[in-house]
């Protein structure tokens, strides 16, 4: 077993996850968010932000709270993988009944 073996790694990136429990979960606080996944909720305002300048998602102020809707149909980031879109990839969770 090499040193590397020990260290903890997952599939998904915290990008992934975020897009993976709004959709699950459109009216989500950060404050939630954040403990779900195990990251700061500074960290999780900066994915939201970046997904939402990438397009991936929107939003609009409901009283004092975010609704958000993921843009279901915009393709990946990775040059390999652009032809898959979010829709596709949040459907293997939603189907398997994984959220997070």
């Amino acid at each position: 077993m090499t040193s590397t073996d020990n260290r903890p790694w997952t599939f998904l990136t915290n990008h992934a996850r975020v897009l993976v429990m709004i959709s699950s979960d459109p009216e989500i606080r950060l404050r939630d968010l954040s403990a779900t996944i195990g990251i700061t909720e500074r960290s999780a305002q900066r994915i939201v932000a970046e997904l939402e300048e990438g397009g991936y998602l929107t939003h609009e102020k409901v009283g004092r709270r975010n609704r958000y809707e993921v843009s279901l149909g915009v393709g990946l980031r990775h040059p390999h993988e652009q032809d898959v879109e979010v829709g596709m990839l949040l459907a293997l969770f939603s189907d398997a009944g994984i959220d997070s």
